[in-house]
């Protein structure tokens, strides 16, 4: 019998996922994923990884659970009539319960897989379109030798992911240590050990259990001194979306968690000095990323809105120099020549991880008040990248990752 922990949201599961699972009794591998408004590219999802099971590792008992938000789409009905029975896989279609988000649906996931006693476990976004079985080999491969927490490690296009570019890369590489190149990839591999951790914390209320599981779960795995590596995935081509129109509440997750485990793990990554390569393992798998339009226009548009709805906030939160620099950026009338020196961003990142820390209350209203400033940084590397490959772009924000960790002293100073 499934017994499952008490609290406002007791579970994630509902009771026809719950019956299922009592069912199947146990198994080797649970690939999970989290679904939402994804009618046009779930059965690519589900077939790809029902095949790399298939290929990879047929002589383990698998199950697909796709732990959906509710959508009101096709996305359930979709996934629910891909026949994958002669794959010999085993299929979940569900609701979750719990707060809406992608922590909740990853929740339902990994009680799945703790009751099954799954010996590894998989997540993959379901609005992928460069997915092939070599993903799902590449994911769950490492687990099977020693590692607990398998990041993904892409080919991206040079303006795709502006969130790990901008703050998730440089403040878990800064913070913790560990380069770990897209801590919020959205597809990642995880030992049974680690799975019953995530499990055992007291976060499913909270903004993790939204889009901040992924950074969550990466920094988690960290600080706990679990084994992590990161799989080649050649190009993650997805449903993109516009850095300057989609994003604001997932910077306000994302961000918002980056900044609570600040504050929650303080002790540790205050001592931390420098950082280290994490393995990359796996074979390459071959697809270029695709090129796609960014509205520079909105993105200058959102920070000059924001420069008038927050400029006396800006001015009280940021160093004089920069804010100097904001100014300048506020009345600059050509798009062309709107760029944002890296060490004003980083300080200005610095300044608001210090500021959220020490606001006694409403502190994502703080936050807030940072996202035209991200995109004001975005806009800036339009311009500064345009010129670039997706190679040397590469270059630049491993180069602004470095001034990062190179500046974290100026974070202490104002954090203590």
């Amino acid at each position: 019998m499934l017994v499952l922990p008490r609290a406002r949201f007791s579970t994630a599961l509902r009771e026809d996922a719950r019956k299922k699972i009592e069912n199947l009794g146990y198994a080797d591998i649970v690939v999970g994923i989290p679904s939402y408004y994804s009618q046009f590219t779930i059965s690519h999802v589900v077939e790809q990884v029902a095949k790399g099971l298939d290929k990879y590792f047929n002589n383990k008992k698998c199950l697909i659970f796709v732990s959906d938000g509710g959508s009101t789409d096709d996305t359930r009905e979709i996934a629910q009539e891909i026949d994958i029975s002669k794959y010999n896989i085993e299929k979940i279609v569900s609701i979750y319960r719990g707060i809406p988000g992608k922590g909740s649906a990853l929740r339902a996931v990994f009680e799945a897989a703790e009751f099954l006693r799954a010996e590894a476990v998989a997540t993959f976004d379901s609005d992928l379109k460069s997915i092939t079985p070599e993903w799902v080999k590449n994911i769950i491969e490492p687990i099977y030798e020693g590692y607990d927490y398998v990041c993904p490690y892409y080919k991206r296009y040079k303006f795709d992911g502006t969130i790990t570019n901008t703050i998730a890369y440089n403040l878990t590489r800064a913070l913790y240590g560990y380069r770990i190149r897209q801590p919020i990839g959205g597809d990642f591999g995880m030992s049974r050990k680690l799975i019953k951790d995530y499990l055992d914390k007291d976060v499913w209320e909270t903004d993790v259990a939204k889009f901040g599981i992924d950074i969550w779960m990466t920094t988690t795995a960290i600080v706990d001194g679990y084994k992590i590596c990161q799989a080649r995935l050649g190009a993650k081509i997805h449903q993109e979306k516009d850095p300057g129109r989609d994003l604001s509440h997932m910077y306000r997750e994302v961000v918002g968690t980056i900044f609570r485990l600040m504050e929650n793990y303080d002790y540790f990554w205050k001592k931390i000095k420098g950082s280290k390569d994490v393995p990359i393992v796996g074979d390459f798998v071959g697809i270029e990323p695709e090129p796609f339009e960014i509205d520079q226009q909105s993105l200058i548009e959102y920070f000059k809105l924001g420069y008038n709805n927050f400029g006396g906030v800006w001015r009280s939160i940021l160093e004089p120099d920069d804010f100097k620099i904001i100014e300048k950026l506020f009345m600059e009338e050509k798009p062309e020549n709107f760029i944002m020196p890296i060490e004003t961003w980083v300080r200005i990142v610095y300044r608001y991880a210090d500021y959220f820390h020490t606001t006694p209350r409403q502190k994502f209203k703080v936050l807030d008040t940072m996202i035209p400033l991200y995109n004001g940084r975005v806009a800036s590397l339009v311009n500064e990248l345009k010129d670039k490959t997706d190679e040397e772009a590469e270059e630049y924000y491993n180069k602004q990752a470095e001034i990062f960790e190179n500046m974290k002293d100026y974070l202490i100073k104002l954090w203590d």
